[in-house]
């Protein structure tokens, strides 16, 4: 059987960050990329995991041209232990602006980080964008895609805490086995 390996150094203080993708700002996206974080962070039982937001909503247009706020929120998302990377299904497929964003990183520029695809659907059939589009997105960067994607319908969204409930109850061990795995020696 593999060996786990860690994602952070031993004794690293977790760093969760939740990605809002949604044009609209204060989107319901936002806030179940915020409970899906919340969740991971109370399964990680350690007092002193942080948990930052990045709305990219609130850069609009500078998501293109960059600036100093969207050199900080690349650092966030750079840094971070667990990225739930959240989107509203448009069109069958992630919204541009989340994408204009990752496009700002490189190939493999994620290497290390532990990340959730997170999409809300209008319809059962969109289900799939998490893990048809989104996680190959975040592959290529780098990042690790260990568990099944968070895929919401619209109409669950009024159930939210029952949702991630539900979804950790399945997937969020092997999130806390590789956060919290001590480095394996090579």
């Amino acid at each position: 059987m593999a060996e786990l390996t860690t994602l952070e150094p031993a004794g690293a203080t977790p760093r969760i960050v939740a990605l809002s993708g949604n044009p609209r700002k204060g989107s319901r996206t936002r806030s179940a990329a915020e409970s899906l974080a919340a969740g991971l962070a109370a399964v990680l039982e350690r007092p002193e995991v942080t948990i930052s937001v990045i709305d990219l909503a609130e850069f609009g247009g500078a998501v293109l041209d960059g600036g100093p706020d969207v050199d900080t929120a690349l650092t966030t998302v750079r840094s971070a232990t667990v990225l739930v990377v959240a989107t509203p299904v448009y069109k069958a497929s992630y919204t541009g602006l989340l994408k204009a964003f990752l496009d700002r990183f490189g190939g493999g520029a994620l290497a290390g980080v532990l990340s959730v695809p997170l999409t809300i659907s209008a319809s059962p059939i969109h289900r799939l964008v998490a893990d048809v589009h989104l996680r190959p997105l975040l592959v290529e960067l780098g990042a690790t895609v260990p568990t099944r994607a968070f895929a919401l319908e619209e109409s669950h969204l009024a159930t939210l805490d029952d949702e991630v409930a539900r979804w950790l109850a399945t997937e969020a061990r092997l999130v806390k086995d590789l956060v919290s795995a001590p480095a394996a020696v090579g």
